[in-house]
């Protein structure tokens, strides 16, 4: 079992940065990959990073390549994802996600454990 709890979400102008954090606990943490989806109003849950499980190798959706960047501290069970030049249509609750059998990969049911989501807000 793995347990996730985002933070760092919060209104930000457009063109500004945040940085969300999703702690782990349960499961060994470096013994998985982990991913960052979003979902905003009336849209389905899209992803947006992935990370593999010794932080060594990252994939991003194009929309957010050069402006995203996801990590991981190992040491302290907790994974990143730093988001600059910020546009209005990055507004969405942002989840962290846990695979504990592949890594990179993009859609929803590959991935195992899921956060409650943070809410991020970007305004024009």
């Amino acid at each position: 079992q793995v347990q996730l709890v985002e933070s760092g979400g919060g209104l930000v102008q457009a063109g500004g940065s945040l940085r969300l954090s999703c702690a782990a606990s349960g499961r060994t943490f470096s013994s998985y990959a982990m991913g960052w989806f979003r979902q905003a109003p009336g849209k389905e849950r899209e992803f947006v990073a992935a990370i593999s499980w010794s932080g060594g190798s990252t994939y991003y959706a194009d929309s957010v390549k050069g402006r995203f960047t996801i990590s991981r501290d190992n040491a302290k069970n907790t994974v990143y994802l730093q988001m600059n030049s910020l546009k209005p249509e990055d507004t969405a609750v942002y989840y962290c996600a846990a695979d504990v059998a592949g890594w990179g990969r993009r859609r929803t049911d590959e991935y195992d454990y899921w956060g409650q989501g943070t809410q991020v807000t970007v305004s024009s």
